[in-house]
């Protein structure tokens, strides 16, 4: 957590996913899911908003996706020009999308744990 801004006003839950996001290689993208598992939380639904409310612009909340896998959310939104911004970052990271699921589904980083 050493990189986070230790005086940021997050709760110790978040920074635990922030600290998570962190670990998603560029050119790969996790779901919410995957990442709550990877800290132990089974609500995709907590991490999603944990991820909303992100006040650090170097964690790559980007690269979290939906299960099926589809591009999912994005800033809070769910269409609209956020999410476009979501799939055109990822798409500049080499990650293709088709009718908003990904077509090349080894760019899934799933820590480890699968």
């Amino acid at each position: 957590m050493s990189h986070l801004h230790e005086n940021a006003e997050v709760s110790d839950f978040q920074r635990r996913v922030y600290e998570a996001t962190m670990e998603i290689p560029r050119g790969r993208v996790t779901t919410y899911k995957w990442l709550g598992l990877s800290i132990g939380c089974h609500s995709p639904r907590a991490i999603g908003q944990a991820l909303r409310r992100c006040p650090f612009d170097s964690i790559p909340c980007h690269r979290v996706i939906a299960t099926g896998p589809r591009v999912g959310g994005f800033a809070g939104a769910d269409a609209g020009p956020d999410i476009t911004h979501k799939t055109q970052l990822l798409e500049a990271e080499g990650l293709r999308f088709e009718d908003g699921l990904i077509q090349d589904k080894s760019r899934l980083f799933t820590f480890g744990l699968e």
